[in-house]
């Protein structure tokens, strides 16, 4: 629509912070996009950026003006993506900021098979950390967050929410491979290849070892869970993931899993997010129920598991 171009323009300009930067991601001059900036402001009768020497910044009514431009681009995607559906053709976009531990087995098979009946919907996803996902819902950068241990926040409301126990990872000939379940006091006494302190596994760890008094140090430091897990089959490092990142086939070739002793680390929540009292399109909605069956299906097993 015509007249949201001009929030869009804006809402660029907000996310770089340089008018140039989101001219060049517009394809428009930069000049040009300042005229547009600089008729808006003379519209609302104050300033949205402030002028800096190295770009812009929201002023404090360009914090209250994104938050409404953001609001009404959000509402414009649910209204398409419900008029699409009236039709029988499902389309529309879902942007979800998810765990480094989601990315590499749960969530693209969801996608595919949720592409599979709905190829009209396109995704964007971005791996955040348990602040991250909270500021990418409230930003509206985000219409889902899927993060373990999320900060909690009174702008997030909380769809679904599994229990995950960490596991302990470790290459299949380290000398704790063959233990049935692991205290922390034992893992602190390896190297260790940690997230960062971003996501919740690490936030769960710090939690659990200051109340036991134990130091956790990390070796290697990193967001990639795949990075970390490669560092198991050069060094006999230590690494902690959630099962749901390792149901479909195991951890990996010459990797085992062990599970941290209960009384040392209860299990934490994997959480399906969304900014509370948003509408979301038609094509979120249904992604999010689409997530939800596949946590609860997940469920099942691991409760058919225990009997």
């Amino acid at each position: 629509m015509r007249h949201l171009q001009q929030l869009r323009y804006i809402d660029a300009v907000a996310r770089t912070g340089s008018i140039r930067r989101a001219a060049e991601s517009l394809a428009i001059t930069s000049t040009a996009l300042n005229r547009r900036i600089l008729a808006v402001e003379e519209d609302l009768g104050t300033p949205i950026f402030e002028r800096l020497p190295n770009g812009v910044r929201l002023s404090v009514a360009g914090e209250l003006f994104i938050q409404y431009a953001r609001q009404q681009m959000s509402d414009m995607e649910r209204v398409q993506s419900q008029i699409a559906d009236l039709s029988g053709e499902r389309r529309g976009h879902v942007s979800i900021v998810c765990g480094q531990a989601l990315m590499a087995q749960f969530l693209p098979g969801l996608v595919s098979r949720y592409r599979a009946d709905h190829p009209g919907v396109s995704f964007t996803a971005f791996i955040g950390g348990r602040q991250q996902a909270v500021s990418a819902l409230v930003d509206f950068s985000a219409d889902l967050a899927f993060v373990y241990e999320m900060e909690p926040s009174t702008a997030v409301q909380v769809l679904y929410e599994i229990p995950q126990r960490l596991h302990v990872l470790m290459a299949s000939d380290h000398p704790l491979a063959g233990m049935s379940q692991l205290r922390l006091s034992e893992c602190a006494e390896f190297p260790l290849a940690l997230p960062s302190q971003r996501a919740g596994i690490r936030h769960c760890l710090n939690v659990a070892a200051a109340q036991r008094s134990l130091t956790l140090h990390a070796t290697v430091e990193s967001d990639s869970a795949d990075f970390l897990l490669k560092c198991l089959r050069v060094e006999p490092m230590l690494a902690f993931q959630i099962p749901v990142a390792f149901a479909s086939d195991g951890p990996g070739e010459g990797i085992c899993a062990v599970p941290v002793h209960a009384n040392d680390l209860p299990p934490g929540m994997l959480q399906l997010s969304q900014q509370r009292g948003r509408h979301l399109s038609v094509a979120a909605a249904r992604f999010a129920s689409f997530i939800m069956e596949g946590l609860a299906r997940l469920e099942e097993q691991a409760q058919d598991m225990v009997r």
